[in-house]
């Protein structure tokens, strides 16, 4: 009897070292966001909750963000490891400091910056904006391209009154009438299409990449040091957030009810709808041809074109091909 307590609380030990072994070996990773949590940024959240990253031993931590440049500072300077941001923002800051960061896994293969307006404002193009007031936040990557879009459709800066706000007030200016137009990525479609109803108003979107902008955008980012210090780490990751962008689109429902688990104040049903909304944003005729996941070295070197000219840089002060890492990317 007391041989089989003693051997029952022997492998009760192992046990219970074994577990404590599974759970210290975890590898923690800091995740960047470039944004506030919304139906883009489910992924990440997905991932956790579905024990993705778990599945890969990985333990995630997830910081905020203010807009791209915020996050590709906090990757540069490890404080992060990984995140999301735009990858024109990227190629911007590199041209410009050299920042070690580079971009591992296309996210948006088409861009999300759109103009919105009411429906009973008159303007249904962007043409129309001529001579309005169009508000957007200080902290965008939309801002660098406004000048190329509305040189597109025949426009100016001088031709529109820009101002800039805070960007949770960008739909409620809309709204009230302060502002003809705003300036926001369409991740934002299904919250202002809920804030107008609201008002018994709706709202017309307007997508840049409708009017010639075609161009890689958010993506996942990762430190230099990141991925030369811990490669596998790096890859694991990836493969988990890959399956976890995946889930996301397939099951928007499920990814909506997770994020609202870890952030309580975003509605689940917004995000399923933000989700739904800008799924042609991640799965398209690019991912089409090239396979989800893929960078087209061609795409890149098009998006280097857009970003060089709408910041006044020369398209000779960088190498695009430099931004990208491929060798992460999962089979």
């Amino acid at each position: 009897m007391k041989t089989a307590l003693k051997t029952t609380f022997r492998l009760s030990l192992l046990a219970g070292v074994i577990s404590s072994a599974s759970v210290m070996a975890a590898d923690k990773v800091t995740f960047q966001l470039d944004w506030l949590p919304g139906g883009d940024k489910a992924p990440v959240y997905v991932g956790i909750q579905q024990g993705f990253f778990a599945d890969e031993d990985l333990e995630v931590k997830i910081a905020s963000g203010r807009g791209s440049t915020d996050a590709l500072t906090k990757m540069a300077t490890g404080q992060s490891d990984i995140g999301t941001s735009d990858v024109g923002a990227l190629m911007a800051a590199r041209a410009q400091d050299n920042v070690p960061v580079v971009a591992v896994l296309p996210y948006f293969t088409q861009a999300p910056h759109a103009f919105f307006t009411l429906e009973n404002s008159g303007i249904k193009s962007i043409k129309d904006l001529k001579g309005k007031k169009v508000a957007t936040s200080p902290f965008t990557s939309s801002n660098a391209f406004l000048p190329l879009v509305l040189k597109q459709n025949g426009l100016t800066e001088d031709d529109i009154q820009l101002v800039k706000s805070d960007p949770g007030a960008l739909s409620p200016m809309m709204i009230t009438g302060n502002t003809d137009a705003i300036i926001a990525w369409v991740t934002n479609t299904a919250l202002f299409e809920s804030q107008a109803a609201g008002a018994g108003k709706e709202i017309i979107e307007m997508p840049w990449s409708n009017s010639g902008l075609s161009l890689y955008s958010s993506s996942l980012l990762a430190s230099e040091k990141f991925l030369e210090e811990r490669p596998n780490v790096a890859k694991r990751f990836i493969k988990a957030f890959a399956k976890s962008i995946e889930f996301s689109y397939k099951y928007p429902e499920k990814a909506g009810i997770d994020l609202h688990e870890m952030v309580p104040e975003v509605d689940a049903d917004i995000v399923a709808a933000q989700l739904k909304s800008i799924y042609n944003l991640v799965y398209n005729d690019v991912t089409e041809k090239d396979g989800m996941g893929k960078f087209d070295p061609e795409r890149i070197q098009q998006t280097w074109e857009y970003v060089a000219e709408a910041n006044g840089l020369s398209e000779t002060s960088l190498d695009p091909q430099t931004s990208v890492n491929t060798a992460f990317i999962p089979e």
